[in-house]
């Protein structure tokens, strides 16, 4: 292999050229961006430990200069009406700026001998034939996919399937600074009925938050929403008013949401692939799959996708059709389990009203943390309910940031 060439310029396909050219010096490595340099859609991005294991082992530097860049929310917190809040004990995270971690990787792979070109629009047709590998790591609406979707031979190809989810959504900033990663739901009311409207929201740079906005499409029509964003954006200042205190909310950098559409209000698009791999086209990142925001993967996947294609190559040095065949059969199950629960969790923010109506605040926020199917048992509730009284709260975090602390110690020590 003498050439790899990924197109788009996110995390997956940054990480990949850095990890990629790392490996094997001798390689040609270029990553084409469409976008000029800063121009970045969203906000900020969320992340647990394991994006930042990963980085430690294998950029330990980079895996330094994300944490240092990077916000340390301590708790997570659901507010519910004009309800004292609950708390949800033991749950710790990472966020920062979208465009500052663009900056690190593009650092890291220009370091490592990367080319990175910008403000260079792809034509898919025939990219296949400019390098020994292509990554399309280019958005969920990959164009790249979409030329090479049937296959060399016309009939393996990536095979997408999308399930369209009913909620309506819109990815937003707040001048106010959330030191927690906060779920707030508030009950409105229209000329012929009511609903619920909620969002999730997390720190991000500039002493912002991140604000992403979600109702069914019921509440979307019923409050008249999606035909003046400015005029939405203060008609949902003024429902968010208790939890925002006040503060405005901001419209996000970049011209552009995940679709690839000017559009500000979305219906998520969940994408799966029975393939990865169309000769030598590999798909990584959101060209890949998706996994709804509810549950904030899809940058530490992106990244995760990154790393394993390294690996699998790195144990078929002299074998792209192997490396790219354990990739593909690697990967793909290990964002499959992910992606179920990122299912579940989409289907149940469809169905939140009924929760909301029919539990009491602390049963609800328990609810609301096994959304994905993974908090079964019944000591986990008693727990949750234990943790909301201020004293056993400030125990538990204490164990926690103790497991934090050690966890990034022995990550200095791998790195």
């Amino acid at each position: 292999m003498r050439k790899v060439l990924c197109i788009g310029g996110g995390p997956a396909g940054l990480a990949a050229a850095m990890l990629l050219k790392r490996d094997d010096p001798t390689l040609e490595v270029e990553v084409r961006e469409r976008h000029a340099p800063g121009a970045t859609h969203g906000w900020g991005i969320t992340f647990g430990e394991d994006l930042l294991d990963d980085l430690h082992r294998l950029d330990p530097d980079g895996g330094r200069a994300v944490r240092a860049a990077a916000i340390l929310w301590r708790d997570q917190v659901v507010r519910i009406g004009g309800r004292a809040p609950v708390h949800i004990g033991g749950k710790y995270g990472f966020s920062m700026g979208r465009a500052a971690l663009l900056d690190i990787l593009v650092r890291r792979a220009e370091d490592a001998g990367v080319k990175v070109v910008w403000d260079t629009p792809v034509e898919p047709e025939g990219v296949g034939e400019e390098a020994d590998l292509v990554l399309a790591a280019d958005g969920a609406g990959s164009r790249v996919r979409a030329a090479y979707g049937a296959g060399v031979d016309h009939r393996h190809g990536f095979d997408i399937a999308i399930e369209t989810g009913r909620n309506r959504y819109i990815w937003l900033g707040t001048e106010r600074y959330l030191p927690r990663f906060t779920f707030a739901f508030e009950r409105v009311t229209w000329a012929t009925g009511s609903g619920w409207i909620w969002f999730y929201a997390y720190p991000s740079t500039g002493g912002t938050s991140t604000c992403i906005v979600e109702c069914s499409p019921e509440v979307f029509e019923g409050l008249g929403l999606g035909s003046d964003v400015d005029a939405d954006l203060r008609r949902l200042e003024e429902i968010f008013a208790g939890p925002l205190g006040g503060a405005a909310l901001l419209r996000p950098p970049g011209a552009v949401g995940s679709t690839g559409t000017a559009e500000p209000w979305l219906r998520f698009r969940h994408l799966r692939t029975r393939s990865w791999v169309s000769g030598n086209v590999v798909l990584a990142g959101d060209a890949a799959h998706t996994t709804h925001f509810g549950i904030g993967s899809g940058t530490v996947l992106a990244v995760q996708d990154a790393v394993r294609l390294a690996e699998s190559l790195r144990l078929f040095p002299d074998d792209l059709a192997g490396g790219l065949a354990a990739y593909d059969a690697l990967r793909r199950a290990e964002v499959g389990r992910v992606q179920a629960q990122a299912l579940r969790n989409m289907h149940w923010f469809e169905d939140v009203g009924r929760h909301l109506d029919e539990q009491d605040p602390v049963r609800f926020a328990y609810t609301l943390l096994d959304r994905r199917g993974d908090h079964p048992e019944a000591w986990r509730f008693q727990l949750h309910r234990a943790t909301q009284f201020e004293p056993l709260r400030k125990v538990r975090q204490g164990m926690t940031t103790l497991r934090r602390t050690a966890r990034a110690a022995k990550r200095e020590r791998v790195g």
